[in-house]
């Protein structure tokens, strides 16, 4: 496999940049954009070939020869091109090289249009000569492909943005807010399997369930439960008014994770107990509403399995040529990865963004000049397990290894799982 402008990713908070470098002997890092994808506004760019001679490009669109604020990207093989985005705000590499119960081996491209946009689509593409598009996945937030219980089934992790549009009013339309929706092909065809995933969904209503206060649930069920915009005459009125939004959002997402992990009835039962009894019947018919205007019009149907087994696959150990043991996680918990098998014939994964945000308060001086990681990369390339000799270090960029984004360790042309270790330097 030919790999060149491998990318290193910097996130922004607050104007305050921190550096995050990766070192080995597989990959070549290079400055990088300040957005968590590949190509935002013309700046930042990859390349990677398939042992199939499919080549992916992205970077900078061009026009009359000259790079442009915008981006593109392209599949090329035997002196041909095929322009997957001509021009877009933005043109991400979800995974590369993965297998999606396709039949071949696929790239796929994560496209926004514009930047006001509320929603991205995903272009599933083969890697074959000649590539092919085999899929497109509209309506989504940020996309995400992931292996996330390790048992070799790969699934796309996104929001249902689309539905919010013109939902409710703009406060509550925003993208960040829509619920989060899991897709898989299945045999062609591309399911909703958000009931396989239940504990997931109900960690989101559980978080949103303990902000909400018996004073405020109480303030809101009194409430017209629409929260017109009005003109407040004093600082307490504001408060309440904010308090008020806050407990419909909480609300609304907890319906939403029943609603969109298969528990129609929960969701409603639970809509009835949280939201003004005058209000109910609007509500829900506006929900309705709104997850069928959303991604889930677009999908072949639903999964009926139940919970899916996890930590089944391989997973290759790359760190060093025999068997080891697990080492402990931050905070004392172990890696729940099965254990990992050593192999001498997998290639191993080369990143395609990684970066970290710095929170508020956070400089250079408070992370440490170089750390070892202990990663454990799925099939689709994304992190499941983050391990550091430093469990401080650990917890600090836990959050950020859920963005990091690798072409997967190949076998005999397959992605596959592995654990390998990585150095990072925040400092230079």
């Amino acid at each position: 496999m030919c790999r060149s402008a491998e990318r290193l990713g910097f996130l922004r908070l607050a104007f305050k940049i921190v550096p995050l470098l990766f070192f080995c002997a597989a990959a070549s890092v290079s400055h990088a954009q300040v957005d968590p994808v590949v190509c935002s506004a013309g700046d930042g760019s990859f390349e990677s070939a398939f042992p199939t001679g499919v080549k992916v490009e992205v970077g900078a669109a061009r026009r009359d020869g000259m790079a442009v604020r915008m981006c593109q990207g392209a599949l090329l093989w035997d002196k041909k091109s095929l322009v997957v985005a001509p021009s877009a705000f933005e043109v991400d590499i979800d995974a590369f090289g993965i297998d999606l119960s396709l039949g071949t081996p696929v790239v796929t491209f994560q496209v926004k249009e514009a930047q006001a946009d509320c929603c991205s689509t995903l272009l599933v593409y083969s890697l074959q000569k000649p590539p092919k598009l085999l899929h497109t996945v509209t309506g989504g937030g940020f996309y995400n492909t992931s292996d996330k219980n390790l048992n070799g089934e790969v699934q796309i992790w996104t929001s249902d943005a689309s539905s919010l549009i013109g939902f409710e009013s703009p406060v509550f339309s925003r993208s960040e807010l829509a619920p989060p929706v899991v897709l898989r092909f299945v045999h062609g065809k591309l399911l909703n399997v958000g009931s396989e995933f239940q504990n997931y969904f109900d960690e989101d209503a559980a978080k949103a369930r303990s902000q909400l206060t018996p004073e405020d649930l109480r303030a809101f069920q009194n409430s017209d439960g629409r929260l017109a915009s009005t003109a407040h005459f004093s600082q307490e009125e504001q408060r309440a008014s904010e308090n008020l939004l806050r407990t419909k959002l909480r609300v609304l997402q907890i319906v939403w994770a029943y609603l969109y992990s298969g528990r129609e009835q929960e969701a409603w039962k639970t809509l009835a107990e949280l939201w003004p009894p005058a209000d109910l019947e609007r509500i829900k018919a506006e929900m309705i509403r709104a997850r069928g205007q959303g991604i889930l019009s677009h999908v072949d149907g639903a999964s009926t399995a139940g919970r899916p087994p996890a930590n089944t696959v391989k997973v290759f150990d790359l760190r060093i040529r025999t068997t080891s043991q697990a080492l402990p996680a931050s905070g004392g918990r172990r890696v729940t990865t099965p254990p990992p098998t050593a192999v001498s014939n997998v290639a191993s994964p080369v990143p395609i963004f990684i970066a970290h945000q710095a929170v508020e308060g956070e400089t250079e001086d408070d992370l440490p000049a170089s750390e070892m990681l202990d990663l454990t990369i799925d099939s689709a390339g994304k992190v499941r397990s983050v391990v550091s000799t430093d469990p401080a270090f650990a917890a600090k960029i836990k959050d950020d290894t859920a963005g990091w984004k690798f072409i997967p360790a190949m076998s005999d042309g397959q992605a596959v799982a592995s654990r390998v270790y990585m150095v990072v330097s925040p400092k230079r």
